[in-house]
């Protein structure tokens, strides 16, 4: 886990709340593409700490949850 909130050259981190959030419910997780990796934060916990996983080990969970 880290607390960076750059994307190491300087350039801030863009998040994106899930698609199953919604601004009525507490469930919230966001996600920001880092270079080399794939950055997983709580939105209720913008400076809390964050889950870095390498950007293919994220698309393999992506494929994996996303098929029927």
């Amino acid at each position: 886990m880290t607390l960076r909130t750059s994307t190491g050259n300087g350039a801030p981190l863009v998040w994106v709340k899930s698609s199953y959030s919604s601004n009525d419910g507490p469930e919230c997780v966001e996600v920001a593409v880092a270079p080399g990796a794939v950055r997983v934060r709580d939105s209720k916990v913008a400076d809390g700490p964050q889950l870095a996983v390498p950007a293919s080990a994220w698309t393999d969970f992506v494929v994996r949850v996303t098929r029927p």
